[in-house]
């Protein structure tokens, strides 16, 4: 393997990586969630895993797949991992909005987490053994991904936070 070969395969991989750890992140909350009674504590995981869930949808919706779709013969898993991100979305809003009754939440919550964890599936086994073989440059992706990620992640003090 030659040295520019072997850079762009450790350079998408260290993205693909990253976007593995944020589903690791996610999958925990939700497991966190499962395992706990306490609402206070529960609220407290919902609006973790909103505020992951929305950082990664926006990374992904504003750059990763529009990059991969400029390459992907078949970009019917970018469409379809689009639609997945539109319901997630909209449970989002739900959780978020000042209305939502506890077990409703909990309920809405925990559909969110069924979607999600089929997403992260879809993606994991499928979109990324994909883009992996792509000719992209992973340098600049990988960049632009951290940067947006950065900006996103203080984009909203704590004390303007809607409660869930």
């Amino acid at each position: 393997m030659n040295k520019e070969i072997a850079i762009t395969v450790e350079q998408s991989t260290e993205l693909l990586n990253m976007l593995q750890n944020d589903h690791g992140k996610v999958k925990e909350l939700f497991e966190q969630f499962e395992q706990t009674a306490d609402m206070e504590e529960r609220g407290a995981i919902i609006r973790s895993a909103l505020k992951e869930l929305e950082v990664h949808a926006e990374l992904e919706e504003k750059i990763i797949y529009p990059a991969l779709r400029e390459l992907l013969e078949d970009d019917g898993l970018i469409t379809e991992s689009l639609e997945e991100h539109h319901v997630v979305d909209l449970l989002i809003k739900e959780l978020k909005g000042s209305h939502v009754k506890q077990d409703r939440r909990d309920a809405k919550f925990t559909v969110l987490a069924k979607n999600v964890k089929h997403h992260i599936k879809e993606e994991e086994e499928s979109l990324f053994p994909e883009a992996l073989v792509l000719d992209l440059d992973w340098e600049a992706l990988s960049a632009k991904v951290e940067k947006k990620k950065a900006q996103l992640g203080s984009r909203e003090p704590p004390s303007k936070r809607r409660h869930v």
